[in-house]
């Protein structure tokens, strides 16, 4: 049999069997306290269970399925052993959480994942009680769980607080100032690391895992502390043999050392998928009441028990529908490329004739494109881990130094970088160049991704200038222009999804800082319109007759192209994919510092509502935020009355 025809049958075997073992498991856990009444050999059942509805159910809904499966075993253990929803358990990053609302109520409505109006992607306090704390970017959980804990004290109660955090969450420094913070204080916390990057090697043989569940035993536990408190009491040279000694046997047994020394309690490695390991390590955790921080350091792997997720270089971490057999991907083709791949093929170009062109990510290399950058240019490509912060200032650095950094970040994690944007970058007026993807609206992925507010939130910032193309043509033009501009910070935004079609520049062009166009003339309506709604405003004209004009700036502001349609036309509306208070506002403040409003000019704007609008398709969402062309069209009839 061939390795292909094996590897198919191994999945068969895995969905079949699981299938069959569900009818007598799953069927019969509803909740958590459901689990309490099973044998230990039901609850390793039960998770073969839901690692089978998990594959099943991502087959037809898409979604991250290589990360859930990596922690079935664990989320199984934890609400085994634990009394959630009483003891809280936080997952970061909430896309590990698909088993985990199997189990909590949830199965029957799994098929709705991520669809409009069903279950969302991520943990999500409104969706559950079994949901305390909302994830869906990384490195919250330490944070959160820290203050649900000196919550609970504070209020007297026992509960336990429990946070999962893994699959490169542990890469971004937010996790390390919460730890900071927890390991000097007196509070219980249990966290418990994912590792699902066998970056430390994986614990094998009986001894280790008889060493592990003593060393999670309540008698470890209290005899260490007291041997702690004896040692203090002894002379210095004698207290660092024995502290020494004591550090050395534990590194023997696990990898502990830098938790140690911010103040955890450190248990580990672990194998997070055997049952015999996770249920009596975390019985005795549990049973312990150890007052003090608590690391459980499990090692994972992503895309476990289903063959094309372990083999695939991904895990296939985020999938569309699939074959469950084969594990082929049901991704609808298109003839148009998307913007991400544009934007990576132009800054390729732009790097082949200027060698200062830098490419810097957030642990979202293929997301943003510069995965593709990277092949050409590994030499200058930096992958920082999710480090928002940090890329923002690296960048900044590089900068400084003459290089040209193009800093690829989503517009919704942008956000978490924005004080370096301000204090780094703006302050300084150093030559960043911000490539901001998922622009707008996002889909299946909901509001925590919705590039929403990027206009506002670098709009307001002194010596920013700020972009946005209303196709891929003019993206490849954005590209070059940034490249070119070295006067100051810059920035450019990007929907998710693909091009509009148009044929892309042989040889990209460098716009005028701060130009417009008119892409067609009308009668007494403009529309002016920042980004890819330039396309549904121009559906519009052709049923209103209105004059269309492409913003391109939404700073600097083309004041000469408003002038110009505030003084030749009745009405003027501006549309753009952001929240209020972007561009659309800030064309107001210039018309009314012009007089532009004295007279009897008639503006409105057009922009994302103000809520953070549910997972849906994208065409729903637009609809939802009456940004299409029949909106805009009803906009300009309302204002010729």
């Amino acid at each position: 049999m061939s390795k292909s025809e094996l590897k198919q049958t191994s999945s068969q075997d895995a969905v079949h069997n699981a299938n069959n073992s569900a009818k007598t498991v799953l069927d019969r856990v509803n909740t958590p306290l459901d689990i309490k009444g099973l044998t230990d050999h039901e609850i390793k059942q039960l998770a073969d269970d839901v690692r089978a509805t998990l594959i099943e159910t991502c087959a037809k809904t898409g979604g991250h399925l290589g990360s859930g499966l990596g922690v079935v075993e664990l989320t199984t253990a934890i609400h085994a052993v634990f009394d959630t929803p009483e003891d809280k358990l936080i997952f970061d990053v909430g896309h590990q959480c698909y088993p985990h609302k199997i189990l909590t109520g949830r199965k029957d409505q799994i098929e709705t994942l991520r669809q409009g109006g069903g279950l969302s992607g991520f943990t999500k306090r409104s969706e559950s009680e079994f949901d305390p704390f909302g994830a869906a970017h990384s490195s919250t959980s330490i944070s959160a769980g820290l203050g649900m804990a000196v919550a609970r004290d504070l209020a007297g109660k026992d509960n336990d607080i429990i946070c999962v955090i893994g699959d490169g969450s542990m890469s971004a420094g937010m996790a390390y100032e919460a730890m900071n913070n927890a390991g000097a204080m007196n509070s219980r916390l249990i966290v418990i690391l994912n590792d699902n990057d066998m970056s430390i090697a994986p614990p094998v043989g009986a001894l280790n895992k008889h060493l592990t569940k003593l060393v999670s035993s309540t008698r470890y536990m209290k005899g260490r502390d007291v041997a702690k408190q004896v040692s203090e009491f002894l002379p210095a040279p004698i207290k660092a043999v024995a502290r020494h000694a004591e550090e050395a046997a534990r590194n023997a047994m696990g990898n502990g050392t830098l938790f140690e020394e911010l103040g955890f309690y450190y248990v580990g490695p672990i194998d997070g998928h055997d049952m015999d390991q996770l249920l009596p390590i975390l019985r005795n955790i549990k049973d312990s009441k150890h007052n003090d921080p608590i690391l459980i350091h499990a090692i994972t792997k992503k895309g476990k028990g289903y063959a094309p997720a372990e083999s695939a270089a991904d895990k296939m971490h985020g999938v569309a529908q699939y074959d469950v057999v084969t594990g082929t991907q049901n991704k609808p083709k298109s003839i148009t490329p998307s913007y991400t791949n544009v934007f990576a093929q132009s800054l390729i170009n732009e790097a082949r004739h200027d060698d200062k062109v830098v490419g810097i990510t957030a642990a979202m290399p293929s997301g943003t494109g510069i995965d593709a950058f990277s092949k050409e240019f590994p030499e200058r490509t930096f992958d920082v881990g999710i480090a928002e912060q940090h890329a923002v200032t690296f960048a900044a650095g590089l900068a400084a130094e003459g290089y040209k950094p193009f800093c690829a970040l989503y517009s919704t994690f942008l956000q978490r970088g924005y004080d370096q944007v301000v204090h780094d970058v703006a302050i300084q007026n150093l030559p960043v160049k911000f490539a901001i993807d998922r622009a707008g609206l996002v889909g299946a992925d909901g509001c925590t991704h919705a590039g929403a507010f990027d206009i506002a939130y670098l709009g307001c910032l002194p010596n920013m200038v700020l972009m946005a193309p209303s196709d891929e043509a003019e993206l490849v033009h954005m590209v070059h222009t940034a490249n070119a501009y070295n006067d100051g910070p810059i920035a450019f935004r990007f929907p998710r999804g693909n091009g509009t079609g148009v044929d892309l520049p042989l040889a990209p062009q460098r716009f005028e800082i701060g130009k417009g166009r008119i892409v067609k003339n009308g009668n007494e309506c403009a529309i002016l319109s920042y980004g890819t709604r330039l396309e549904e405003a121009l559906k519009a004209a052709e049923t209103t007759g209105s004059t269309v004009a492409d913003a391109r700036f939404a700073k600097p502001l083309d004041t000469d192209l408003i002038d110009h349609l505030a003084t030749t036309h009745n009405s003027l509306i501006t549309i753009e994919e952001g929240s209020q208070c972007g561009f659309g506002a800030m064309v107001l403040e210039y018309l009314a510092k012009a007089g532009h409003l004295d007279g009897t000019l008639k503006v409105r704007t057009m922009s994302l509502p103000d809520v953070f609008q549910d997972h849906d398709k994208p065409e729903k969402q637009y609809a939802e935020a009456c940004l299409q062309a029949d909106d805009i069209v009803k906009m300009v009839r309302g204002l010729a009355n």
